[in-house]
């Protein structure tokens, strides 16, 4: 089911007319984000609960790092900007299609893509720099923070510069984000149309409850000390932000979102008499 919608909203946010906006552009590219995520830790998640043979290869659990690094980092870098999308929106509203220009969209989102893969790519390498003791993950995908764990050395060096670059995909675009919808909060207060103020909440407010649910278990994970990290604890968070959070995104866009309800129940309608 979870597949099914997010592979509808691309589809429409494609072939719609009314959905060939950027908020719907960032917003595809967000669901095909999400079901990159599930793909790239649920199957190993299943072979490891039903097969016999629990491991994975190194050469496999690096692999896996990179692409969860690289994804989680395009996620974060994106939700900046959809931020500024809504930011455009709203402050800035005469203005909005002279500044999303369409090549303007296209090139924030490169722009993310690249921007993740590098990071994934930098802390990777770092990874693979270290040698490990362990060879046993107690955990269901291989993750940052467990991987540390491993280390048979002195990681402070190394540690302190995957902790920079955290910082950099992490807390900062957490803190761009929180100053824009500073910004709106003020412009919105401004308005004094009620109807007005709903829309331009609505508007916000499915955006804003996907960025709680993603930095919150991304702070938590990631911008902790390693000898902090607790196991169990880290399970529970990553099988949050890993699984349920990507599975919530498409009902939180699509059931607070008219246009993408309207478009969906367009199509539903279409197959049904049809069919």
């Amino acid at each position: 089911m979870f597949y099914v919608i997010e592979t509808a909203i691309i589809a429409l946010s494609r072939t719609d007319l009314r959905l060939h906006t950027p908020m719907y552009f960032f917003l595809s590219h967000l669901s095909f984000l999400d079901l990159c995520f599930t793909t790239s830790t649920v199957p190993q998640l299943l072979i490891n609960l039903h097969g016999q043979d629990r491991t994975i290869s190194y050469g496999g659990c690096v692999a896996q790092l990179f692409i969860f690094l690289a994804l989680g980092s395009t996620e974060s870098v994106l939700l900046v900007v959809m931020a500024f999308d809504r930011y455009v929106a709203v402050c800035r509203p005469l203005h909005y299609t002279t500044i999303m220009h369409p090549v303007l969209c296209q090139a924030l989102a490169i722009a993310s893509w690249v921007g993740g893969f590098l990071n994934s790519l930098i802390q990777t390498g770092l990874m693979m720099a270290m040698p490990l003791c362990g060879h046993r993950l107690n955990h269901f995908f291989c993750e940052m923070p467990v991987f540390l764990k491993l280390a048979c050395q002195d990681t402070g060096g190394t540690e302190a510069k995957m902790f920079v670059a955290r910082v950099v995909i992490v807390a900062v675009p957490a803190m761009l984000i929180l100053g824009s919808y500073a910004q709106i909060a003020r412009a919105v207060l401004k308005v004094k149309s009620v109807a007005a103020r709903r829309k331009a909440a609505g508007t916000c407010g499915s955006h804003l409850l996907v960025v709680s649910l993603f930095y919150g278990s991304a702070t938590y994970t990631y911008l902790q000390p390693k000898d902090s990290y607790s196991e169990s604890k880290g399970k529970f968070v990553a099988l949050f932000y890993t699984i349920i959070t990507p599975m919530f995104n498409p009902l939180i866009y699509t059931l607070r979102n008219k246009d993408m309800k309207g478009a969906l129940w367009k199509v539903l309608g279409r197959a049904a008499a049809t069919g």
